[in-house]
């Protein structure tokens, strides 16, 4: 590992300084579940790294007057399984997070720290975007509000300039909003997701939907084709079917150690197909 300064601000003006002086040299901490491993491989070298360890409101989850829920980016895994907001409000999201990596890395991994890793196949990801959550991102300048679904930019990219971090995710309340996320891995919890799907429906007659797929494009992704295909109309089989195929194909993913790009778009419609129908069936 390359040597390094390491500092500890204790406010966010502090550490967007720190950003703003050291530009692309800087990184921050959270979990270090990623950037320590990314340093110890000589991916990432920085000049100084800024823990967040000390910077109060980075670790809140709170639901704001409009019922909006507000995710501080150093929340962790772990804490997001034991809110009582997030079992009350936001169930699918305990739920992603109880599916990522052991109880040891969850206790460390942040939500913030899975986002900005900026992984196609990233847990948190495909769940957030369905329930349309924004980013809000922090720099000396001031703050920008953008839709997680242009957060990311490419494999390991996302939309951060140098000098920005991201504070909060904001994540709208929708009462009649059903949600559900389901990853396929070889191994239970411990492994990267070789396909994940999160789906959400508003209203009983499909009002609006998304579906996001995750680890089968260089960015988690919206199945847009499919999601007009359901859109105003009632959940029929026929119509269940025809949209999970066209997921499929909207995919666009990789052959790799963990499978084969033929492999993840059968994934993808079984697990799209499959999340629908529960829905209907009320489950």
């Amino acid at each position: 590992m390359k040597p390094f300064d390491f500092v500890s601000p204790k406010t966010i003006d502090e550490t967007l300084q720190i950003l703003a002086d050291c530009g692309t040299e800087a990184r921050v901490l959270a979990g270090g579940t990623d950037l320590l491993i990314r340093m110890k491989r000589k991916q990432w070298m920085p000049r100084v790294v800024a823990s967040l360890r000390l910077v109060p409101g980075l670790r809140d989850i709170s639901v704001a007057e409009r019922g909006e829920l507000r995710l501080g980016a150093c929340v962790t895994l772990n804490n997001l399984i034991r809110s009582s907001i997030i079992r009350e409000h936001f169930p699918v999201l305990a739920f992603a997070a109880s599916k990522m990596a052991g109880v040891q890395v969850r206790s460390l991994a942040t939500v913030g720290g899975n986002l900005c890793n900026a992984s196609p196949a990233a847990d948190m990801a495909p769940p957030l975007i369905a329930l349309n959550a924004r980013a809000v991102i922090a720099s000396k300048n001031g703050e920008r509000i953008l839709p997680l679904d242009q957060f990311f930019v490419g494999v390991g990219k996302s939309a951060l300039e140098p000098g920005e971090m991201l504070r909060e995710i904001i994540v709208p309340r929708a009462e009649t909003m059903r949600s559900s996320f389901i990853k396929l891995e070889h191994r239970e919890a411990m492994d990267i997701s070789i396909a994940s799907v999160a789906v959400a429906v508003s209203g009983p007659t499909c009002d609006d939907v998304r579906i996001v797929l995750g680890a089968v494009a260089p960015t988690p992704m919206r199945a847009t084709k499919a999601e007009e295909i359901l859109r105003g109309n009632e959940l029929t089989n026929e119509r269940i079917n025809e949209a999970a195929h066209v997921a499929a194909t909207e995919c666009n993913p990789i052959d790799d150690v963990r499978s084969s790009a033929w492999y993840r778009r059968e994934v993808v419609e079984v697990l799209t197909r499959r999340q629908l129908v529960a829905m209907v069936n009320g489950q």
